[in-house]
């Protein structure tokens, strides 16, 4: 990439930002030295990195590089053999335990992360470097006792002679006697030796060694003569402590450098693993999306279109004078003639082709700027055109738009998500362009329309199809026409070369250019006139008004002097500006209009869901109606079976042969009707009906026959039988039914080669129902091959279960176990429609299935 477009577009305060959100110095130098790539394939696997680690934080919000320390600069002191001290060897230690850590947390969910977990397979752990520093140091940075059983005696042996030493030295200060010639009663230590305080004054009454003075010289620090063997034993005893905690250090040196290459490789990724969780983070920071970066498209027909020879601003008018490029190479001569007879000829070439190049940036924001206020923007190509021309009013927001494109364009080659909204486009240029802002150099001599010169050469020198080039102010700096003159000539070179270009300007010429020349398109910033304030709002299509007559008028200038200068004016400039208003107000008004459709729609969405949802109540409501009134009345009608029979028993016990008889036929009589009720679902299901077309239809009802229901005028077809209520689950429209067997006609026979085996293998007997399994399913953190057994396992149980649909939950991630998932339900005999869950069911990643309704 061109460093002064890095420099121009402030990609540097990028990295910085990206920088504070590493966890430590290993990330912060790569994200200090990242650089845009132009190769699509490492772009879209940085891009999956970070889209990874973006949705790992999202389930994980927890995960850390604490307790990671760049340690190379200890690697390569100890292949120097030069002694680590414990210190060192902690923060190797913690390293390698937290690169362990994130390697079995990121590997355990490879199937959702696999470029994550790609980096984390290489890690390798140095176990035994872990155990043997974690044996010898604590957590404090000390060797401790049991790194080595010399270490362990020899503190033990020095532990007792301190005491040893410390309890004489103890009974010394506290004698009465020797009480007076001290200025404190304590035991302290000097080079080493234990001493006590004694006054400068009494030096002289106690016998031993002056190790040293305090700094104002009252108090002398004496080593008593009794004292000194102890002393000496315990300073020999701290030197073969030293001795052997120096060999526990460079035993451990040793073992650190012997691993160093496998160490330092851990470091390397998980730095990179910092960098790509910091672009996670800084992505949530700036509401940030996954752009989808694209190859160059490849168009075989060159671009035509209608030329248009509109007045200019001047007076001036186009003549297009136009042969085939192929024929002769004769470019098409556009004449602007101006009422004093000046002309400026204007070099073109039609038709051209376009170079393929995807720029789609939907409601893009500046990451530099405040969220809050910044206003989104649309920037786009399209077929007909690949070269923008930008204007509208100083402070505007021209230069924004340009530093946006471009900006978005390296972060999005650098592997970063972007501030637009989803499903955003680029494509991967292999180089970007600017010039920007005021390069005037004093140290150069050089004038800002020189220096801008300077720069814009360079740019034309190295710049080819492949690359994107941003021009602010083009042909600024100097005088009008030679500058408009100048910068058209600029564009239609870029053009003619097929390169793509976002340029702004002031000169009403460049307008006229943009619209009448094929693969170029005017732009707009919008400017609020009764405010005097910009919107920052960006219309693609249509030029900028000047506005200046309208806002010196607004201010307060002199009426009379703004209706001079709008006779001086040409009237079809202001009829133009006119023109350009009515076109942006009908365009302001078809957006409202667009925006109330789409409110609209999301109402009707709405309102249909509620629908759905009440009828489906409605409809279970209907059900449990039918259900208890059935139970009522097989209550009562065994009630009244009972009573009869207790009746008959009743007349069997008065012993009346006669009397009784009539009573006894009328109870036969009653209990054969009652019976005939309860089991008249019981009728042959043999029936016999005319189908639709007069003919007779002889057989038994079966799953998938189509059957009439004449309680509801409708035709259904049979999902399940049930052969001991002797009732059927019928498919009528969106609804499904339970009815009795008696209240359908057969009317056409089931094709059973259309009927899925496994509808008729789960067909329901005996009443028996499952138990269901719940109306959702939670794949995450599954693998695809374990999640697609249990999708498997649990449509049969939800199936079984009679559930009308079900929930399953797989996340986002890299949509590898969503497409899995999708896949196994397309054309899945069980299911009979799915789709991706609304807003308020989990979005994309959640899965909604609605089953085969015979279960």
């Amino acid at each position: 990439m061109n460093p002064r477009a890095l420099k121009v577009l402030e990609y540097d305060k990028i990295l910085e930002r990206l920088a504070r959100h590493c966890s430590f110095s290993g990330g912060s130098d790569l994200a200090a030295a990242l650089l845009p790539s132009d190769d699509l394939q490492t772009i879209q696997e940085w891009l999956e990195q970070t889209d990874e680690a973006y949705n790992l934080l999202e389930q994980k919000a927890d995960i850390s590089f604490g307790g990671v320390t760049d340690v190379r600069h200890h690697l390569e002191k100890a292949e120097r053999r030069s002694m680590l001290l414990a210190p060192d060897l902690l923060e190797i230690r913690n390293t390698l335990m937290r690169a362990r850590n994130l390697q079995q947390l990121i590997v355990r969910l490879e199937h959702a992360f696999p470029q994550l977990a790609t980096l984390a397979y290489n890690i390798e752990t140095c176990d035994h470097v872990v155990t043997d520093i974690g044996r010898c140091i604590s957590d404090r940075a000390e060797v401790v006792d049991n790194a080595s059983p010399e270490l362990a005696q020899i503190r033990q042996e020095l532990r007792i002679a301190q005491e040893r030493l410390l309890t004489i030295l103890d009974r010394l200060v506290h004698n009465p006697n020797v009480g007076p010639f001290l200025q404190d009663s304590l035991v302290t230590q000097r080079q080493g030796r234990y001493v006590i305080p004694v006054r400068a004054e009494h030096k002289g009454q106690i016998d031993g060694i002056i190790h040293d003075q305090s700094s104002s010289g009252a108090t002398l620090f004496v080593e008593p003569i009794k004292v000194v063997q102890q002393n000496n034993a315990v300073r020999e005893l701290e030197l073969r402590e030293d001795k052997e905690v120096r060999r526990i250090l460079t035993h451990l040196t040793e073992l650190i450098a012997d691993e160093a290459h496998y160490i330092r490789d851990n470091v390397h990724i998980l730095a990179q693993l910092d960098l790509i969780f910091a672009k996670a983070k800084y992505a949530y920071q700036i509401d940030a999306t996954l752009p989808t970066v694209v190859p160059f498209h490849k168009y075989h027909k060159p671009i035509r279109g209608t030329e248009l020879t509109p007045a200019s601003p001047n007076g001036a008018s186009y003549d297009a004078h136009r042969q085939d490029r192929n024929q002769g190479d004769v470019q098409r001569q556009e004449t602007a003639q101006d009422q004093e007879g000046i002309s400026a000829t204007i070099p073109t070439s039609d038709p051209v082709v376009h170079p393929g190049s995807v720029i789609d940036l939907r409601r893009a924001r500046h990451p530099l700027l405040d969220p809050e206020e910044v206003v989104p923007i649309d920037v786009y190509l399209d077929d007909t055109y690949y070269i923008i021309v930008v204007t509208g009013p100083n402070t505007g927001g021209k230069t924004v738009t340009l530093k946006t494109v471009g900006l978005l364009a390296l972060m999005a080659q650098s592997g970063m998500m972007i501030p637009t909204e989803p499903d955003s486009q680029l494509s991967v240029f292999e180089g970007i362009y600017s010039d920007i802002g005021d390069e005037q150099s004093i140290e150069q001599s050089l004038s800002t329309f020189s220096s801008h010169m300077t720069n814009i050469i360079q740019i034309l020198e190295e710049a080819d199809p492949r690359s994107l080039v941003l021009f602010d102010e083009l042909g600024a700096g100097t005088d009008p026409d030679e500058g408009s003159a100048l910068a058209m000539a600029l564009l239609e070179n870029l053009r003619d070369r097929g390169i793509t270009t976002v340029a702004t300007t002031h000169y009403s010429d460049l307008k006229l250019y943009a619209h009448s020349t094929v693969g170029v398109r005017n732009a707009s910033v919008e400017f609020d006139i009764q405010t005097l304030s910009p919107t920052y709002e960006l219309s693609i299509g249509l030029p900028g008004r000047s506005n200046a007559l309208t806002i010196a008028r607004r201010l307060g200038l002199n009426p009379s002097i703004v209706d001079s200068a709008e006779n001086i004016v040409r009237p079809d400039t202001l009829q133009a500006d006119s023109l350009l208003d009515e076109i942006k107000q009908a365009r302001q008004e078809a957006r409202r209009f667009e925006e109330r459709a789409k409110e609209r729609e999301k109402q009707a969405q709405v309102l249909e869901r509620d629908l759905r949802y009440q009828l489906a109540s409605i409809e279970e409501a209907r059900r449990n109606v039918i259900a208890e009134m059935r139970s009522t009345m097989q209550a009562e009608i065994d009630q009244a079976i009972k009573e009869i029979e207790q009746t008959r028993r009743q007349l069997s016990r008065t012993g009346q042969p006669q009397s009784g008889t009539a009573h006894k036929d009328f109870l036969a009589r009653a209990e054969a009707e009652l019976t005939r009720r309860r089991t008249d679902s019981s009728v042959d299901r043999n029936v016999v009906v005319p189908d639709e077309a007069g003919e007779t239809i002889t057989g038994p009802i079966e799953v998938g026959d189509k059957v009439w229901v004449p309680s509801l005028q409708a035709t259904g077809v049979i999902l399940t039988i049930n052969a001991k209520d002797e009732e059927a689950d019928v498919q009528l429209g969106n609804f499904r039914l339970k009815l009795p067997l008696k209240r359908l006609e057969l009317r056409q026979k089931a094709q059973k080669d259309k009927i899925p085996e496994q509808v008729r293998i789960r067909r329901v007997s005996g009443g028996e129902k499952r138990k269901s399994p719940g109306m959702e399913l939670d794949l995450r953190g599954a693998r695809i091959e374990d999640g697609l057994d249990e999708v498997e396992t649990y449509l049969d149980d939800a199936f079984n279960g009679q559930l009308p649909f079900v929930r399953i939950i797989h996340g986002k991630g890299t949509g590898a176990l969503r497409d899995a998932v999708r896949n196994l339900l397309k054309g899945h005999p069980l299911v009979s429609r799915y789709r991706a869950g609304d807003g308020g069911e989990g979005g994309d990643g959640v899965t909604i299935a609605h089953l085969m309704e015979g279960g």
